[in-house]
């Protein structure tokens, strides 16, 4: 004889419900995927060089015209495909942190590339890796976060090894160039203690549109004649969307999962991973300094990357 529904009901373990991830794995998911989002970031942008190489006659001020502008016109063309119609209000509404960090993204736009006519490449690389000691400190006064022993070493640890991969071509000349320089690590400090602080209340993916459009008006100016090959163009274009308006965009989302110092030493790479794009696609030779280097940069990263995944809390089971 069959049992009774009621029997069934007595008798059998109650269903199980499905378990939550805690939040302490959850956070711990979205840090990783971060993580890799802006590693995925410092490769493309670390194809500048070895593109920038294959160009023809494209001075300075012509590549961060250029650049910007396909930049522009490819956050345009994502921003009307996610919104439709309602694009122009997802720009008006970043309100004045969108205005603040587009004006950011602008300096970093055009700040490089007008300090490396102004000065050696050696002195602008040097000067734009103070981005990391810039963002922990701004990010400790503004967002009181404060930085732990290690990271601070790490971050002179970096400093060391690029200082050690580029100290051949330093020199004191270009003082003006150097100045100009300065303007990158300020930038990436103030826009990614902005990202940081703003991302959770305002869609910041717009800043990119502007920070594109305030750089190609200020460097019009100086391109002008705008003149460039078709060679030179298809170039051009693949530093505006590949190499600039992708990671930029994003970086942007990563934003809100990381600290602005540890994004500003993860972008370190950027400084090792261009001379190997260079030896791979161009042939040039990779000098001892700069893989000695390197293996200090790298170590740098992985000790602060080891030791805060040591320190991490374990995840909590729902």
């Amino acid at each position: 004889m069959s049992e009774s529904p009621g029997a069934a009901s007595a008798t059998s373990p109650l269903p199980r419900t499905a378990a939550r991830p805690a939040p302490d794995a959850t956070q711990g998911r979205a840090h990783r995927r971060a993580l890799l989002t802006l590693l995925l970031c410092t490769v493309l942008w670390s194809t500048a060089g070895v593109a920038t190489r294959q160009l023809e006659h494209a001075d300075g001020f012509e590549i961060a015209f250029w650049r910007s502008l396909f930049c522009a016109i490819f956050v345009l063309v994502v921003m009307i495909v996610q919104h439709r119609g309602a694009w122009r209000e997802r720009i008006f509404a970043s309100g004045s942190a969108g205005l603040w960090s587009g004006a950011m993204w602008a300096v970093m736009f055009t700040c490089f590339p007008v300090a490396l006519t102004l000065t050696g490449t050696a002195n602008t690389l040097l000067v734009s890796s103070l981005s990391p000691l810039f963002s922990a400190l701004l990010a400790w006064v503004v967002l009181g976060q404060r930085v732990r022993p290690l990271t601070w070493a790490a971050i002179g640890l970096a400093l060391v090894g690029i200082w050690w991969m580029v100290r051949d071509g330093v020199s004191t000349e270009g003082a003006a160039g150097m100045l100009v320089a300065l303007g990158v690590p300020l930038a990436v400090a103030i826009n990614l203690v902005t990202l940081r602080r703003m991302h959770t209340q305002v869609d910041l993916a717009p800043a990119v549109l502007l920070g594109a459009g305030f750089s190609c008006l200020a460097m019009l100016p100086l391109a002008w004649p705008v003149s460039v090959s078709a060679h030179d163009l298809a170039i051009l274009a693949f530093l505006g969307v590949v190499q600039l308006a992708l990671p930029c965009m994003l970086m942007v989302r990563a934003a809100k999962h990381l600290a602005p110092h540890e994004m500003a030493l993860i972008g370190l790479l950027e400084v090792l991973l261009g001379p190997i794009w260079a030896w791979l696609g161009a042939g040039e030779s990779i000098p001892a300094a700069t893989a000695q280097g390197g293996v200090v940069l790298l170590a740098a990263l992985a000790a602060n990357a080891w030791w805060g995944y040591a320190r991490a809390p374990a995840p909590r089971t729902a």
